[in-house]
């Protein structure tokens, strides 16, 4: 916690000073991203960082593996459907990014089975990407390892999310109405360089 809070301090004194006029419009006006971003919870791969955005630039949900499941309209708690709806209906952003990396534990997890003691929801949840987990097991590449598979694996999953975001009506209709565009990226952790999936 100390850390945490000397972090906050940092943040008041450097980059609140730096950009508290754009904090009091977005309180006064509310926020009007361009972008949302599905990313991971891994803690090396901040999109705000990574897109070095202002306050207010990016409407962000992140997840284990930022995956995206299909469109289903239940009873369940759906965090991230929930926010994809609000920004994209709401907010009503132009741009929808699936941002997968490098070395990413659930991807780890999928390939080769959850860590001992992660049982009751990483599992289940890591079952949106099993196609992506079963192209790349279908067309293995020759001499590949298993670090291979797994960064394969990184890149189908972005398509298995995009494939899902597509399921959702409300992108459909905007995406075929060119007011929507979907794009998937992969971040390597270890050079920071982008790639476009």
């Amino acid at each position: 916690m100390n850390n945490l809070m000397a972090g906050h301090k940092r943040f008041r004194s450097g980059y609140w000073r730096r950009y508290q006029k754009r904090f009091a419009t977005l309180a006064r006006d509310g926020q009007a991203p361009e972008a949302m971003v599905i990313a991971c919870s891994d803690s090396r791969v901040s999109p705000e960082v990574i897109f070095d955005c202002a306050p207010g630039e990016i409407f962000v949900v992140r997840n284990v593996s930022n995956l995206v499941p299909p469109y289903a309209p239940d009873t369940g708690n759906h965090g991230t459907s929930a926010a994809l709806e609000f920004a994209v209906t709401v907010l009503k952003v132009k741009t929808l990014v699936v941002l997968g990396h490098s070395l990413c534990g659930g991807i780890r997890a999928l390939m080769s089975g959850p860590a001992p003691g992660a049982g009751d929801f990483i599992e289940s949840w890591m079952k949106i990407a099993q196609r992506a987990r079963q192209r790349v097991c279908d067309s293995p590449e020759p001499g590949q390892d298993f670090e291979g598979l797994c960064h394969r694996c990184e890149q189908e999953s972005i398509k298995v999310s995009l494939d899902n975001l597509m399921t959702f009506p409300w992108i459909t209709e905007r995406v075929k109405a060119g007011t929507l565009t979907l794009a998937g990226l992969h971040f390597d952790v270890q050079t920071g360089k982008l790639e476009a999936i």
